[in-house]
C-alpha cells in the first residue's frame, strides 16, 4: 500500500508539470519514501535564451496591455516597477504604448517603443530606443527583468520618473522701451530678472507654453536639460519694459568699475524704470531689493518736513556745530562746522548736527509719516519685479535724530532714493515700475498728497545750489539742464569706510547709487551716478 500510495502522488505531480508548462520547474517533481512532497531546487545561473525571450516577451506585452500588476511581477522589484509603470500611464500621458523587440545580446533586449502622449487637446507620438536585461530571481530562481528607471527610458537615472506638462520657461522676448530685444550679453545686470519677468507675464505677453516630456526626481541635475520629447510647441510672446537702452547701457559700464556699486534710474514724471544696474552679478538684485541706511540722502525727506512744518526754511540762520547731541551725541564728516550757516547751506554742505538740533520739535512719528504720505516710501509698490520699498521707522530719541539723517533703522536702496529725487523734480510721487500696468492691470502705490508748490520749489532750489556748489558739485560738473542732487555718507558698524550714496536729476531722469564701503558719496557714487544722467 505505501509504494501504491507513492505512485499516486507521482501522477498528481506530473499532471501539474503538464498544466504549469514553463513554469514546471519550481512545482513538485518529486515524493520521499514516507510520502512526503519535496519541493525541486531554485534554478541559478544565468537565464537561457528561452527564459531571456519569454520574459522579454511577456514582459512587454503586459506593458502595453496595460496590465501594471502583472508586468511589474516579472521584474526584481514589484513595488518600484509599479509605480514607474503607472505614472508612464498617468504622469507621462502616454495613452498608448507599442513596442518593437530587437535581436537579444545575453540577457540584454532591445526594443523601439512607440508612445501615443495625450495632454489635453494636445497629441503626439514619440518614439525611442531602449533595453531591458534579464537575470535570474535570488530567491525564486524565475527569469526577470532587472528593473530600473533606464528600462521606461534610457535617459533616466535612479529616482527619476517621467513627467509631461508645460514647460518651466516660457517663450518671451524681452524688449527695451524702442522695442528692441533686451540681449544679457549686453545687459547682464537684468539677467536675473528676466527669468521672473518670463514667468509673471507670459500669458499676457502672449505666450503659451511647450508641452514637454521631461524626466525629473533623482539626484542627478536636471534644470537646464532638454526634454525627452515636445509633445506641442509653445507660442512665442514680446513684453515691452522701460528699460532705456542708452541709460542702462551708461549704467552697466558705471557699475564696472566698481567691485560693489548699484545703480537705478527713473523717469520722473512717470516712475518708469530706465536702468537696474550692479557690479555684482548674484540672484539678489541689492539695486531694487537692498536694505541698507542710505545716509545724508535721506535728508531729502527729512528737509521736506522741516519745510512743510515751518521749522527751517532755506534762508534763515540754522547754525552747523562740530556736535550735536539728542539721546547721544553726534557729529558731522571730518568734524566739520559753520556757526552762521542757513538751512540751505546746512543742506548743501550736509550738515548732520544741524538736522540733529531740530529733532526737539518733531514728533516722534512725523518723519514716518512724510517718508510715507509724501515719498510714497513703506507703500507696497508693484514694479512688475520684486522689490524693497523703503523704510522709515517711527523712533525717539536718539533713534529719532538718527533718522533725521539717514541711519538707525532707515532702510532704502538706489530704486528708492531714486524715486525720492524723483519726486521732489516731480512735486508728486510716481510710483516706479519696470513693465507697465496697463499689461496685467495692476494698482500703483498712491501717495497721500503731493509736495506743497513752496517745498518743492524750495527743495529743488536746495538741491541745484548743492549740485553746482555744495558736496556734489564735482560729480555733476559738466551736467546741464535742471539739474539737482544730494550726497550721502553711511555709517555701517564693522566697516572701517561708510557707504557712499548719490542721489539727483537732470531734467526728467532721476537715479540713485550706493558704493558699499565707497566712503564720501561725492567721490564714489557721485560720478556713477552722473554717467547715467549723461546719457539719458
Amino acid at each position: 500500500m505505501r509504494r501504491g500510495a507513492k505512485i499516486a502522488t507521482g501522477v498528481v505531480a506530473a499532471t501539474l508539470v503538464g498544466a504549469a508548462g514553463v513554469g514546471a520547474y519550481s512545482l513538485v517533481d518529486a515524493v520521499t519514501d514516507t510520502g512526503e512532497a519535496q519541493a525541486a531546487p531554485v534554478r541559478t545561473g544565468p537565464p537561457t535564451a528561452d527564459e531571456t525571450e519569454r520574459t522579454a516577451r511577456d514582459f512587454l506585452a503586459a506593458w502595453a496591455g496595460g496590465d501594471t500588476a502583472r508586468a511589474a511581477a516579472l521584474t526584481t522589484d514589484a513595488g518600484a516597477a509599479g509605480t514607474a509603470l503607472t505614472g508612464y500611464r498617468e504622469t507621462a500621458h502616454v495613452e498608448q504604448v507599442a513596442f518593437k523587440r530587437g535581436t537579444a545580446e545575453g540577457a540584454k533586449v532591445p526594443f523601439s517603443v512607440t508612445a501615443h502622449v495625450a495632454y489635453g487637446d494636445k497629441r503626439s507620438t514619440w518614439t525611442y530606443d531602449s533595453a531591458l536585461e534579464v537575470v535570474r530571481g535570488r530567491t525564486t530562481g524565475k527569469a526577470l527583468v532587472d528593473w530600473r528607471p533606464a528600462v521606461l527610458h534610457p535617459k533616466l537615472t535612479p529616482g527619476q520618473t517621467l513627467r509631461t506638462g508645460p514647460s518651466g520657461t516660457p517663450q518671451v522676448a524681452i524688449t527695451d522701451r524702442d522695442g528692441r530685444e533686451i540681449s544679457e550679453s549686453d545687459y547682464p545686470s537684468l539677467t536675473p530678472l528676466l527669468p521672473a519677468l518670463r514667468k509673471r507675464f507670459a500669458e499676457k505677453a502672449g505666450s503659451t507654453p511647450a508641452i514637454e516630456v521631461r524626466a525629473e526626481g533623482g539626484t542627478a541635475p536636471t534644470a537646464g536639460r532638454p526634454p525627452l520629447h515636445t509633445v506641442a510647441p509653445g507660442k512665442p510672446g514680446t513684453l515691452r519694459t522701460t528699460i532705456g537702452a542708452a541709460a542702462q547701457r551708461a549704467a552697466e559700464s558705471a557699475v564696472s568699475r566698481h567691485a560693489d556699486a548699484s545703480v537705478v534710474a527713473v523717469k520722473a514724471s512717470t516712475g518708469e524704470i530706465l536702468a537696474v544696474a550692479n557690479a555684482k552679478r548674484t540672484e539678489f538684485n541689492p539695486a531694487l531689493s537692498g536694505q541698507t541706511a542710505p545716509g545724508s540722502t535721506l535728508k531729502i525727506v527729512t528737509s521736506a518736513l522741516l519745510l512743510e512744518q515751518g521749522k527751517a526754511s532755506p534762508g534763515k540762520p540754522l547754525p552747523c556745530p562740530k556736535t550735536a547731541t539728542y539721546g547721544m551725541t553726534f557729529h558731522n564728516v571730518e568734524s566739520s562746522e559753520n556757526p552762521g550757516a542757513t538751512f540751505a547751506q546746512d543742506f548743501a554742505a550736509s550738515c548732520n548736527t544741524a538736522f540733529i538740533g531740530l529733532a526737539g520739535q518733531l514728533s516722534d512719528d512725523a518723519l514716518a509719516t512724510e517718508a510715507r504720505d509724501v515719498f510714497g516710501l513703506g507703500l507696497e509698490w508693484k514694479a512688475g519685479v520684486p522689490t524693497f520699498d523703503g523704510s522709515v521707522p517711527s523712533d525717539g530719541g536718539a533713534g529719532k535724530a538718527a533718522a533725521m539723517i539717514g541711519q538707525g533703522r532707515v532702510q532704502m536702496n538706489p530704486l528708492n532714493m531714486a524715486s525720492v529725487a524723483a519726486t521732489v523734480r516731480a512735486g508728486s510721487f510716481h510710483q516706479p515700475y519696470l513693465v507697465d500696468p496697463s499689461v496685467d492691470g495692476r494698482t500703483l502705490a498712491r501717495a497721500a498728497r503731493p509736495l506743497p508748490p513752496q517745498v518743492a520749489g524750495d527743495l529743488r532750489a536746495m538741491m541745484h545750489r548743492t549740485a553746482v556748489s555744495g558736496t556734489a558739485a564735482k560729480a555733476m560738473s559738466g551736467l546741464d539742464g535742471d539739474t539737482g542732487a544730494k550726497t550721502g555718507s553711511a555709517e555701517v558698524d564693522g566697516q572701517t569706510a561708510p557707504n557712499g550714496w548719490f542721489t539727483a536729476y537732470r531734467d526728467d531722469v532721476a537715479a540713485a547709487a550706493v558704493v558699499p564701503g565707497g566712503g564720501h558719496g561725492g567721490d564714489s557714487a557721485g560720478p556713477v551716478v552722473a554717467a547715467v544722467l549723461r546719457a539719458s
